[in-house]
This record gives structure tokens, C-alpha cells and sequence, in this order.
């Protein structure tokens, strides 16, 4: 639904100090598609919250987290408390904030501590001066947290006192032979780049980021989870019959990472206005903040046009793929996508050890190759910025293995 109707327009008579912006409120929850009950439950919430703090004598500008926490309180005595009131009252106060009608002092009067002011300025470095996407900048910040916290015990890290044995001893401890080479690998790589940055701003006056030991590892040495073509064509052939809104996004989803082979982070971002409809072709951001046209096959157009046109709700986000339920906005990680793939697959009833979104990316990869097609034309296709990353594939190509394998000494065993 589009908008929630008013069949009791009582309900919105507020008393108090929020009864100027009750309406414009209502209007707000309507144009995000909440349904009947959620649209009236949450009004309804905002008319009592007004009609305590009149009771109160509490001003607009005046309320703060301590005023929600008394007013839920005292409106438990009188009725059960349900467990999304606190989350739908703490929505409503980040819109009064949005507005401009209450003064964003929750965030400003809280101490923060010596790591967290370290932390965002590292933040803003990686993002205006390294110019990392914000889902990078989150994973390397979180490496970088939990080193700080762990070696320097403190809320004020000093960092100039931090030698190489630290280092290499926090990397024994949290990168034993259990974790993969690439988690273990993401560590290391935070961690130099927070020295560099470290010693570019001065807080250390040695290259720690040399100190940082390298995790054992070999380059190629493992091998694509591609899932195999007779699972993709089975979990394509399933998502035709999909009719239901959030099966008609999931379809249009498989499609582009199966035809095209995007990454789950490429899908998430996609906005109405990197579709050509004239042209025929899809703007795709990828990895280093870098656009590039894909040619729009004709079976993921008419999927993504039939979810625009039956399956997306209306909304003021541009985003092509939106929530299925209410507040209609974007997805918000590529973990959304994994997790579509995933129940996709077993809906399909296909059984397998990997549900990740990045199979279907390595499936069309060995698709074209035993097809004929170069390392190079794949690596095109699949906007790799580096030839090592193509060169992977030649693994699978088990026919031209046979061809260049040298035979086998001696008799067979």
C-alpha cells in the first residue's frame, strides 16, 4: 500500500507540545508504506508521548533519551508495555532531530573516549584521503578497535609507546591456524594501514606498519567455490514461477549476479538511474569508486522491469532494490544479498556447502571459459583490475590442464 488511510482521524488531535508535527509525522509514516496497525499504533504513541510531556511541562526542544526512558515507564504502570514501543519511540525522536525540532545533544553530551576519537578521525582519513568505500572503512575500524582495546588496555591508547613485539604477538594470538588465510590476512592489512596513517599524523614516530608480520599464505592456492551450471540453471528455472513482490526482486537479483556477475555490494548499490532503458545497458559501480556500462541482457531486463513495474513498492529511495516490507528503503548490506541467494537456493531445493552470493559470480567465470572464452575476455566481463585475479580460473579448465600436464613417471600405482 501506497498510503495509510485515516478511518479515525481523532487519533491524530494531539495535545501537547508535539501536536504541530503529529501531522507532517503521519504524513511521513504513511509515504514509507507502513501498514494499518503500524501507522496507527505509532501515531498513537506520539499522542501519548505529547500529552505526558504537556503534563510535564516539558518543551519540544527540552526532550531527551531520559524523558523517553520516564514516560515508557510510567507507561507501563497503566498498560503492557510491547517490545517495539521503545524502538518506535527512539524513530520518532531521530525524525524530530531531522527536523530540526529537538537538538541532537544525545550524541554531544556523551564522553567519548580516546580510542573513538582516534578511531573517527582514522575514519575520515581512509574515506577523504584513501577514499575506501564506507563498508571498508567500517571493517578496517573494527580490526583496528579491537587491537587498541586489546594491547592498550585503555581509553586513552598512547600510541607512541607501541613497539614491534606488540604487534607480532597480537597476530600470533588472533591468527591461528583455524581462521582462513583471507580473515587472517584482514587483520594484518588494517593494522598497516592504520600505522601509516598513525605515523603520517604523527602519533608514532617509527614505521610500525614494516613491523606488521606477514600470514602465511600462497598466492592461487585455492581453488573457485563456483557452484556448478546445473545448480544455476535449476535456481533460475525455479525463480520463474517467483510472483510475489519479494520474489520478483529476488529473481531480478539472481539474474544480475548469474548473467552479469556482479558482486553482492554492486547489486546493493545499483539506482534507478544507472539502468538505459534506450541503450540497453547498466552503470555498474564497482570496487575503487569506478563506473562501468554492462550491456543489459534481454532476460535480466525483463525481470528487473517486471519487479519495477509489479514488485517495488513506491518509494522515495532511488535504489532499484528495496526492503519488501516496511520502511520500503534500499538494502542495507551485501550480506542482504547472500542472504536472498541462500534462501533461493534452498527453496530451490539445491543442496550445497556454500550459500554466498560470490558462487554465482565464479560460476559464470568457469561457464565462459569451458565455453572458449580468454582469461582476458573474462576478466573484462568481470571488471577485474588486476590480471592475477583471472588467472585463477585457468585451474578449472581441466581440459587445458591435460594438454600442457607433464605424463606421469613410471607405471600407474
Amino acid at each position: 500500500m501506497s498510503r495509510a488511510c485515516r478511518k479515525r482521524p481523532s487519533r491524530l488531535q494531539a495535545e501537547g507540545p508535539l501536536a504541530p508535527y503529529l501531522e507532517p509525522y503521519a504524513e511521513y509514516l504513511a509515504g514509507r508504506g507502513y501498514s494499518q496497525v503500524s501507522y496507527w499504533k505509532k501515531t498513537f504513541l506520539l499522542n501519548e508521548f505529547s500529552q505526558w510531556l504537556g503534563r510535564k511541562g516539558i518543551l519540544a526542544d527540552e526532550i531527551t533519551s531520559g524523558y523517553e526512558e520516564a514516560f515508557l515507564r510510567d507507561r507501563a504502570r497503566h498498560r503492557c508495555l510491547k517490545g517495539g514501543d521503545r524502538i518506535a519511540l527512539s524513530a520518532m525522536t531521530d525524525w524530530l532531530q531531522e527536523k530540526g525540532i529537538v537538538e541532537r545533544r544525545a550524541t554531544a553530551s556523551v564522553e567519548t573516549s580516546g580510542i573513538d576519537r582516534v578511531l573517527r578521525e582514522y575514519s575520515s582519513y581512509l574515506h577523504e584521503d584513501r577514499g575506501l568505500a564506507p563498508a571498508t572503512i567500517e571493517n578496517y575500524a573494527g580490526y583496528v578497535r579491537h587491537f587498541l582495546a586489546e594491547i592498550t588496555g585503555a581509553s586513552e591508547p598512547r600510541l607512541a609507546s607501541l613497539h614491534a613485539g606488540q604487534i607480532a604477538d597480537y597476530i600470533r594470538r588472533n591468527a591461528p591456524k583455524d581462521r582462513t588465510f583471507a580473515s587472517a590476512k584482514h587483520i594484518v592489512t588494517a593494522l598497516r594501514s592504520f600505522f601509516r596513517f598513525a605515523r603520517y599524523r604523527d602519533y608514532i614516530h617509527i614505521d610500525l606498519a614494516a613491523a606488521v608480520p606477514s600470514v602465511a599464505g600462497w598466492s592461487m592456492a585455492s581453488i573457485p567455490r563456483a557452484m556448478p551450471a546445473d545448480y544455476v540453471r535449476v535456481l533460475l528455472s525455479a525463480s520463474k514461477t517467483w510472483r510475489t513482490p519479494a520474489g520478483l526482486r529476488n529473481r531480478a537479483i539472481l539474474l544480475l549476479l548469474a548473467r552479469l556477475g556482479l558482486r553482492a555490494g554492486e547489486v546493493v548499490r545499483l539506482e534507478l538511474s544507472d539502468i538505459d532503458w534506450s541503450e540497453g545497458c547498466l552503470g555498474v559501480r564497482g570496487k575503487g569508486r569506478v563506473e562501468r556500462p554492462l550491456p543489459l541482457p534481454h532476460d535480466v531486463g525483463e525481470a528487473i522491469a517486471a519487479y519495477l513495474e509489479d514488485g517495488r513498492p513506491n518509494s522515495a529511495c532511488r535504489r532499484v532494490f528495496l526492503r519488501s516490507r516496511a520502511p520500503f528503503d534500499g538494502l542495507r548490506s551485501p550480506s542482504d544479498i547472500c542472504q536472498i541467494v541462500a534462501r533461493a537456493m534452498g527453496r530451490a531445493g539445491i543442496e550445497s556447502g556454500s550459500t554466498g552470493a560470490h558462487q554465482l559470480r565464479h560460476a559464470l567465470a568457469v561457464d565462459m571459459l569451458r565455453q572458449g572464452a580468454s582469461l582476458t575476455d573474462i576478466g573484462q566481463v568481470l571488471r577485474h583490475r588486476s590480471p592475477d585475479a583471472t588467472r585463477r580460473y585457468a585451474k578449472v579448465d581441466l581440459e587445458a590442464l591435460r594438454e600442457v600436464a607433464l605424463p606421469w613417471p613410471g607405471a600407474m600405482p
